[in-house]
């Protein structure tokens, strides 16, 4: 292929370089002026407590809507949410072409006949070991292990240089779904000349030996043989590598087992379909629950993040209509705590522990290992691969800077600290930092997306702290007050500190206000308004110590 001189091979994350989630990454090819670009991946994040009312978390695309039409494609490399979970929401303002393998294209079509029924998304089907000619890119898939099927990496040719976008992946010698990750592949790229390495750094900081997935398989079949009462093992829905090892560890006890959440038995149908369940024995329907003795059964659920609405949260709060727990039955939390997730978590595990339900986590005993690469894990990528450059990615700063000392301590020539909106140039000439682009964060409620101002989260973040005050004013012809003014006050408290009730000094000091108002200047609306919202603003000051939010309607008899 013929390159120019003004061709460069660059890189520019929008999302998932500095923060855990919302992974986007997109890699340029050509002169500055006319870029082809190909999308890696388009996920979300979950909405912390402070973004009141908001759902989802999603990466600010308006580079690539200016961008659209020199856009090949969006690549996904595996099904979970922090890869996958934009693409349904963003996608009609791209309308570019999708790729992905048979797990993630079940889950995502599944999804979109559920909330997106108005559009069908054209996927292209490819699997490990495929070669795609997609513009000046080529893109090789290569199989690795991960907490779910088909997940891979991708080698991307261009005349400039080879890349490795890794994905998430970990190396595990025996796990009990999928395949192996491919070091042979990666041995034979490696040989061929990497100019760059883009890479998971989740677990980073992490120097242990990670246990392999018939281990945990095997610390559960412990649990439950001790066991007399029911277990209840709550981890990812799109984790079917950790529903086999439960279904082959109670398998082992001879009990059965049972799907309970509507999001985990959709995975489970799409991994049947796919070939993925064989050799488990069919699970137990909800009406089998009350005929199945206690030592007999293991439910397998959703709610290891602490959601309110699902399946575990619902079981603590005794809310399930065919399903509940007892004392001396055990859960086990097969899964790792999303950060900001632990409050909700614990909530949860304190209602299930005072019903003397027994709690059981990866503190207590192995139960859950990482779908991510630890530090000794990193540094066999190194060696399998020889990248002359290092970019670390996926995860918060502190997760970045020890991917980056650890590269640079491993003997990796070039190790670049980037973050979202950076435009790094990786070939021709020095690799460096050469533009920025605007990046930012949307967010879902309900069925809207938009910002914090368009979705009004900042004003009820006030809201929950200041609270609101609607005064209603009914001025007669005479521009007296017509009735007494109407007020309610929400979110405030009830009385000051000596037991008056706020509404009625509220009260008393809109009348004081408004009477000392010439009748003259009454005609002016805005005085008027002016003057009851500065009188309810001061007293509940001065009663409070906060500064409320307060509305003034003002009518007319």
């Amino acid at each position: 292929m013929f390159v120019s001189n003004d061709d460069e091979f660059v890189f520019l994350p929008l999302g998932g370089v500095g923060e855990i989630g919302m992974n986007l990454a997109v890699y340029g090819y050509g002169a500055s002026n006319d870029r082809e670009w190909l999308l890696v991946d388009m996920g979300v994040s979950f909405a912390t407590s402070d973004l009141f009312g908001a759902d989802l978390v999603l990466p600010d695309i308006r580079f690539l809507r200016n961008e659209r039409h020199n856009i090949h494609a969006l690549i996904l490399t595996h099904a979970h949410e922090d890869h996958y979970g934009a693409v349904l929401d963003l996608w009609p303002q791209l309308k570019i072409p999708v790729y992905c393998t048979a797990f993630t294209a079940g889950l995502l079509e599944i999804k979109r006949k559920m909330d997106f029924d108005l559009y069908k998304i054209p996927l292209n089907i490819f699997k490990a070991g495929d070669r795609l000619q997609i513009g000046s890119f080529e893109i090789e898939a290569i199989a690795v292990n991960h907490s779910i099927p088909d997940p891979v990496s991708l080698a991307i040719r261009t005349p400039l240089g080879v890349v490795l976008h890794t994905g998430d992946w970990k190396i595990d010698k025996a796990p009990t779904q999928g395949a192996l990750t491919d070091e042979k592949r990666f041995r034979q790229i490696g040989a061929e000349g990497i100019l760059a390495l883009i890479c998971d750094s989740t677990n980073a900081m992490i120097d242990k030996k990670s246990l392999s997935e018939q281990e945990i398989s095997q610390n559960l079949q412990k649990i439950i043989a001790k066991t007399s009462g029911r277990v209840a093992v709550t981890t990812f829905a799109s984790n079917i590598g950790r529903i086999k090892s439960i279904a082959l560890a109670a398998e082992k006890e001879e009990r059965r087992v049972m799907l309970v959440g509507r999001s985990m038995k959709r995975s489970v149908a799409i991994a049947e379909e796919l070939g993925y369940m064989e050799g488990i024995t069919p699970f137990l329907s909800e009406e089998d629950y009350d005929s199945t003795p206690r030592d007999k059964i293991v439910l397998i659920l959703t709610g290891s993040q602490g959601e309110l609405r699902a399946a575990l949260a619902k079981i603590a709060r005794d809310e399930m209509r065919d399903i509940t727990l007892t004392a001396g039955d055990v859960v086990i939390y097969s899964s790792r705590s999303i950060p900001g997730n632990e409050r909700a978590i614990i909530d949860i595990q304190n209602r299930l522990i005072d019903r003397g339900i027994k709690v059981i986590t990866d503190h207590d005993t192995p139960v859950h290992v990482s779908g991510h690469p630890y530090r000794e894990q990193l540094k066999e990528m190194y060696t399998w691969i020889k990248p002359q450059i290092l970019v670390p990615v996926h995860g918060d700063a502190i997760h970045l800077e020890a991917h980056a000392s650890l590269g640079e301590i491993s003997g990796i020539k070039t190790v670049m600290r980037i973050r979202n909106g950076h435009v790094l140039r990786l070939s021709p000439g020095k690799v460096e930092v050469i533009d920025q682009v605007p990046v930012g964060r949307i967010y879902k409620d309900g069925n809207l997306l938009g910002n914090e101002n368009e979705l009004g989260i900042r004003t009820r973040r006030r809201l929950c702290f200041m609270g609101h005050v609607a005064v209603s004013l009914l001025l007669d012809k005479s521009y007296e007050l017509a009735t007494r003014a109407q007020v309610v006050a929400l979110g405030l408290p009830k009385t000051n500190d000596q037991g008056l009730f706020l509404e009625d000094i509220l009260l008393d000091s809109i009348k004081y206000a408004f009477n000392g108002i010439p009748k003259k200047r009454r005609k002016d609306t805005g005085i008027v308004r002016e003057a009851a919202h500065k009188a309810v603003h001061s007293a509940v000051n001065k009663i409070w110590g906060k500064k409320t939010i307060v509305t003034v309607f003002l009518h007319r008899a």
